[in-house]
């Protein structure tokens, strides 16, 4: 299946769906998205002192739980979506969103102590490039926490044929969801995602899968 992740096709989809995109997601997972990465942020142990670079941040839903975590943590927030970060602008104050390419970072070499990434890497045309612009702006010893759909498995399978329906009946941007649905079956399984990583220098730290494996995070170091 081909599938155009050209960032200008990107943008223009999550442009499109960014007044909805929080609500849709909480509905879609019954509830169950915001709990998840609470859990993953809790696995990082982030300090208070600590610099967190939360990429594919849409409306930083993940920065509201690492702030309310640790609220004098360092948070930088990006997104190439304008959309998205309007409204995560209005809503989150004392961060600093940015908006551009995930594969070509505005900042120096081991710059963040942790680097956090949902549900963004399978929308990025080039993943090898953008795996390598987070090993070179993390610090060595640093961690990387990418949370997404995990195995192809029923539970899997329900999401794909639910997700356009529930778009369609709610009148939403039917074939913006179906995108999402076509991405999460092109999307590599965890296994080979963290083979992706370990080609590019990272280490895996740890593994843990939610919804009987329909949805997996991986903690990486540098």
């Amino acid at each position: 299946m081909n599938i155009d992740k050209s960032p200008k096709v990107i943008k223009k989809i999550f442009d499109n769906i960014a007044n909805y995109y929080d609500s849709m997601n909480n509905i879609i997972s019954l509830g169950t998205d915001k709990l998840i990465k609470k859990h993953c942020i809790k696995i990082l142990n982030i300090s208070d002192k600590s610099s967190v670079l939360d990429l594919c941040t849409g409306t930083g839903d993940l920065v509201k739980i690492i702030q309310k975590l640790r609220p004098k943590a360092k948070i930088t927030a990006v997104d190439f979506s304008k959309n998205m970060l309007d409204i995560a602008r209005k809503q989150i104050k004392e961060v600093e969103f940015i908006e551009a390419d995930v594969t070509d970072l505005p900042f120096e070499g081991n710059s963040f102590d942790f680097i956090t990434i949902s549900y963004g890497l399978r929308n990025i045309q080039d993943r090898a490039k953008a795996i390598n612009e987070m090993y070179r702006v993390l610090k060595t010893g640093g961690k990387v926490l990418h949370l997404d759909f995990g195995e192809k498995n029923m539970l899997g399978k329900m999401f794909e044929v639910f997700v356009p329906y529930f778009a369609r009946i709610l009148g939403k941007d039917y074939q913006s969801y179906k995108y999402l649905v076509n991405s999460k079956q092109t999307f590599p399984e965890p296994n080979a995602l963290i083979k992706e990583f370990e080609d590019q220098n990272f280490k895996l730290v740890e593994r843990k899968d939610f919804l009987f494996g329909a949805i997996s995070a991986q903690v990486f170091t540098k």
